[in-house]
């Protein structure tokens, strides 16, 4: 996964230090109720999809974009899921990021599901009852999103 050259430049000047980032998940559903997933490059483990914005645009903007840039899916927002500040986490090269992750419940609307770029192995639609192996990260969200309940978030009170 490439470094955005606008947190290069940060990080030209920042050194290691710790990074607060937005980043953007989305939980897409097509009409049969199945879930697309991205096999990632970096880790070889199935997920939901997801990046970070770049400077100025809308995180809505971000969720739709990079399901399209991955997947080869086209999709549009429909409601926001959840918000939470992800634990740091410290990347090989010493670079130190935590993520704000908004997550949102999106629909396909086209194009095929596919590996579109370099940051997928493999891209597929699975049904609910017939998930592959997925971290708390991604089963959370998939989880979240079939609720009709209102956004979710964490408080320091319930840690």
């Amino acid at each position: 996964m490439a470094t955005p050259d606008f947190i290069r430049t940060i990080r030209a000047s920042a050194g290691h230090q710790l990074l607060l980032l937005p980043g953007v998940s989305a939980i897409v559903f097509d009409d049969e109720g199945r879930v697309l997933l991205g096999r990632r490059a970096d880790t070889g483990k199935w997920s939901i999809i997801g990046g970070i914005p770049e400077p100025g645009e809308q995180p809505a903007d971000v969720a739709e974009r990079e399901v399209y840039e991955e997947t080869g899916v086209e999709c549009v927002v429909e409601r926001v899921v959840l918000v939470q500040a992800l634990q740091p986490v410290t990347y090989p090269n010493g670079d130190q990021c935590q993520f704000m992750d908004t997550s949102f419940l999106c629909r396909a609307t086209g194009g095929e599901a596919r590996v579109n770029d370099d940051e997928s192995l493999e891209v597929a639609w699975f049904a609910l009852d017939a998930l592959p192996p997925l971290d708390e990260f991604s089963l959370f969200r998939i989880k979240q999103a079939q609720s009709e309940g209102p956004t979710w978030f964490e408080t320091m009170s319930e840690r």
